[in-house]
């Protein structure tokens, strides 16, 4: 059993290590593709108001395990998108560093939460108030493993806003990240989780589903939408039930 369980966290983390080096992908962020995607309209088309979380499957061999996740907010008649990260040189959060709907060394986004009109605007305020307190944003703050990086951030603010209805995918390394042991309600307020600093944990909810935590790494069920989570890979089955209030799609 024991090995079988280790299977389970090993096995998808090695396969996915022999497809990464088999493959093309860039090696450098000098040599990944950076661009928008196209996919969100000029903000003169799109008067309301609009909020999105959005991410993507990061660069180099941290690419085998994990993925980046950011925020998109747009007030009511703003003239432009604005895009906050955190990443790990200088100070952590950066605001409009990239396109708001730019690929990620190479990798198009997807989408995690995508509210719009009267919703969006009431959530603005919580989710700039979310940004502003994040307590880890000085230099020198920043982990890759087991956090707080770029996915403890937007698990952050997700937290903070629980009406967004949202859990980041099972392969954002560092969204399960907490300075100590915690036990409560998940970040969706939808179900409960425990956890040791990130690194060691279990979770039950209706939006996150049944998941194991070992070292960052997730092995879990989507009941709400079948599929199975293993590390390296997120979700495999039916793709997650879209988290979007009002209409507006990437």
């Amino acid at each position: 059993m024991i090995l079988a369980a280790l299977a389970l966290f090993l096995l998808p983390i090695a396969v996915r290590a022999a497809l990464y080096a088999g493959d093309t992908a860039p090696r450098s962020w000098r040599d990944a593709d950076w661009s928008s995607v196209g996919s969100l309209p000029a903000p003169a088309a799109h008067p309301d108001a609009r909020v999105l979380v959005l991410s993507g499957r990061t660069g180099g061999w941290k690419g085998v395990v994990s993925v980046h996740s950011w925020i998109v907010l747009k007030a009511k008649d703003a003239r432009g998108w604005s895009r906050f990260d955190v990443v790990g040189w200088g100070n952590p959060v950066r605001l409009n560093g990239w396109e708001p709907d730019g690929r990620w060394y190479g990798n198009p986004p997807t989408v995690v939460a995508d509210v719009s009109g009267e919703a969006a605007e009431a959530l603005i305020p919580r989710i700039t108030d979310a940004i502003r307190g994040y307590r880890y944003a000085n230099a020198g703050d920043y982990r890759v493993w087991p956090g707080p990086n770029s996915n403890t951030f937007v698990a952050g603010v997700l937290r903070a806003v629980p009406e967004l209805g949202a859990a980041l995918p099972a392969n954002a390394i560092g969204r399960d990240f907490r300075p100590g042991a915690y036990v409560g309600a998940s970040d969706s307020g939808t179900g409960v989780e425990a956890s040791v600093f990130g690194v060691l944990g279990v979770k039950a909810g209706w939006v996150e589903g049944l998941e194991v935590n070992l070292l960052g790494l997730v092995v879990g069920l989507d009941l709400r939408r079948p599929a199975v989570k293993l590390p390296g890979y997120g979700r495999i089955g039916l793709g997650p039930v879209p988290t979007a209030i009002a209409a507006g799609h990437l």
